[in-house]
């Protein structure tokens, strides 16, 4: 059932994300003030809650990323492409290598495949066609 929730959330939150960059790409500017107001502070907030859970902690390890077994020293990955993206990105614009890093899809208006046998049928329904690693 986790599994499944957690399907969901990810579908809602690429949606939105789609959504977002399509009325970026093709609203009027009046349109464009309008969710830039509305959605610029929840956008920011979202990052800053994000990126606390991955503040390095007294050792300089980032408690999110490090487990047991394997300490992760900061700046994680998630640091990296917050700065690249909310920083560096408005310096030198350029496509990123990173987006495999947080499972992000390259282009800005996803494609949505039809489902395959397997994934109808409910046999590997909860995996992902696009993170699946092949053999």
């Amino acid at each position: 059932m986790d599994q499944v929730l957690g399907q969901v959330l990810r579908n809602a939150v690429w949606e939105r994300l789609d959504m977002l960059t399509d009325l970026a790409n093709r609203a009027d500017a009046q349109s464009l003030v309008s969710v830039a107001r509305s959605e610029l502070p929840r956008l920011t907030e979202a990052w800053r809650a994000m990126l606390k859970m991955h503040e390095p902690d007294e050792r300089g390890d980032c408690p999110t990323c490090s487990t047991r077994w394997h300490r992760c020293k900061a700046p994680c990955s998630v640091w990296q492409v917050a700065h690249e993206h909310l920083v560096a990105g408005g310096l030198a614009p350029q496509q990123s290598s990173d987006s495999r890093l947080l499972g992000r899809r390259k282009s800005p208006v996803p494609t949505h495949p039809a489902p395959t046998a397997a994934e109808t049928t409910g046999r590997h329904a909860l995996v992902n066609p696009r993170r699946a690693v092949t053999a």
